[in-house]
C-alpha cells in the first residue's frame, strides 16, 4: 500500500515540478519541447537503472545514485556559467515559486514510515525525511512572505536556503553510508537505506534530490544578484 502511495506521489511531484518550471521559463515552443524532451529521457534513463538494481550499493564501485543526483546538478550548472540565455532562463524562475515548491518536499515523510515499517533503519530515514518535512512546511509561511517582501525577508530565505542544501547533501551522504554492502556503510545494519534503492522510492534521489538542489542554487544566485545590486 505504501509504495502504492509513493508512486502516486512521487510521479505527481515530478509532474507538478517540471510543469511550473517549464512553464515560467521564457522559453520558445522548440526550446520548450526541447527541455521536456530531455527531462523525460533522464526521466526515463532513471527509472530504467531502477529496474536492473544497479543502485545496490554492491552493484557497481562507484554509487550510481549518488552519479545520479549529482549529474543534472553539474550540467545545469555549468549551462549556466557557460551560456547567459541558459542562466537568464533560470534566473527568471521567481524565488517565490523555488521555493513554494519546496513545499512538496513534506512527502519526505513517506521515508519515516518506510522505516516504521522495518524498511529503512538507521539515522538515515528520519534525518532525510524529518528535514524535508521541516523544509516543505516552513517553505509555507516563507513563500507567502517573500511574496509580500522579498528584500524584507533576504536573510529568512538565505537562512532556509542554506539549511534545505544541507538537508539534501546529508540525506544522500547518510544514504550511501547506510546502504548495506557499501563499502563506506557505517550506519543501518542489514536493512539501512535499502528500500531507496528501486522503484518506486529511488525516484527520490534520482530526480526529486537534483531538481531541489538546482532550485537551491537558482535561489543563491538571486540572492547574490540582489546583494550585488544594493552595493552598486
Amino acid at each position: 500500500m505504501l509504495d502504492l502511495i509513493g508512486t502516486t506521489v512521487l510521479i505527481a511531484a515530478i509532474a507538478v515540478n517540471l510543469n511550473a518550471a517549464i512553464t515560467t521559463m521564457p522559453l520558445s515552443s522548440v526550446q520548450k519541447l526541447t527541455t521536456v524532451a530531455i527531462a523525460g529521457l533522464w526521466i526515463g534513463l532513471a527509472v530504467a537503472l531502477a529496474t536492473t538494481g544497479i543502485y545496490a550499493a554492491t552493484a557497481t564501485p562507484v554509487p550510481v545514485v549518488g552519479v545520479m543526483a549529482g549529474l543534472p546538478v553539474i550540467a545545469v550548472g555549468g549551462a549556466a556559467l557557460l551560456f547567459v540565455r541558459v542562466r537568464e532562463a533560470l534566473l527568471a524562475l521567481p524565488v517565490t515559486l523555488l521555493v513554494g515548491l519546496n513545499t512538496i518536499r513534506i512527502v519526505g515523510g513517506l521515508m519515516v514510515l518506510l522505516a516504521l515499517q522495518g524498511r529503512l533503519s538507521g539515522p538515515f530515514p528520519q534525518l532525510a525525511g524529518w528535514g524535508d518535512v521541516i523544509v516543505g512546511l516552513t517553505a509555507i509561511p516563507l513563500t507567502v512572505a517573500a511574496a509580500r517582501n522579498l528584500s524584507g525577508n533576504r536573510g529568512a530565505v538565505l537562512a532556509w536556503n542554506i539549511f534545505g542544501t544541507l538537508d539534501l547533501v546529508t540525506a544522500v551522504s547518510l544514504g550511501v553510508a547506510s546502504a548495506p554492502g557499501s563499502p563506506i556503510q557505517i550506519f543501518g545494519g542489514t536493512i539501512g537505506s535499502t528500500a531507496i534503492w528501486s522503484l518506486p522510492w529511488s525516484n527520490i534521489p534520482t530526480l526529486l534530490v537534483p531538481f531541489y538542489l538546482i532550485t537551491h542554487g537558482i535561489i543563491f544566485a538571486h540572492l547574490a544578484r540582489a546583494r550585488q545590486a544594493v552595493m552598486a
